[in-house]
């Protein structure tokens, strides 16, 4: 099984190194945005934040999803799972979440925009998304339901 041989177990261990990264960037970033919003407009604690959220985006956040789905991919042919049942459920739940990084950038710029879509309340709920997400996933993963 596999192509990776001895590469297998650190390919392995940089999946989980940068999806831990994300996490942690998806975990941050709503809670920024309720820290954005609460700010008086106009006032510089404004651009503060703009500033942390780019900071997040641009050195954690964009690379990390990048490199999860490369060593993912790579994991996922290594194993041949693409027909396994717990590997789609898994494949659509990553997905979601990718496409929730995408909403987390969407609204990350309407904020720059001065646009407050959300109460603090609705991000603080959205914030429980990548949490989850990543029961479900690890659970997929370990137990291997179906």
């Amino acid at each position: 099984m596999g192509f990776l041989g001895g590469a297998y177990l650190w390919v392995l261990a940089l999946h989980v190194i940068f999806v831990i990264f994300l996490m942690a960037a998806l975990f941050m970033m709503p809670r920024f945005f309720v820290y954005h919003q609460e700010c008086e407009p106009g006032s510089p604690e404004i651009d503060r934040w703009i500033d942390r959220e780019n900071k997040l985006r641009s050195i954690i956040l964009n690379p990390s999803i990048v490199l999860v789905w490369v060593f993912g991919m790579v994991l996922a042919a290594h194993g041949g799972f693409w027909l396994d049942g717990w590997f789609l459920v898994k494949l659509a739940l990553v997905i979601g979440l990718s496409a929730y990084h995408g909403w987390v950038i969407g609204y990350m710029k309407a904020l720059r925009r001065g646009e407050h879509r959300l109460s603090g309340k609705k991000l603080r709920l959205l914030n429980e998304v990548p949490g989850l997400a990543t029961i479900a996933i690890v659970i997929l993963v370990f137990v291997k339901p179906f």
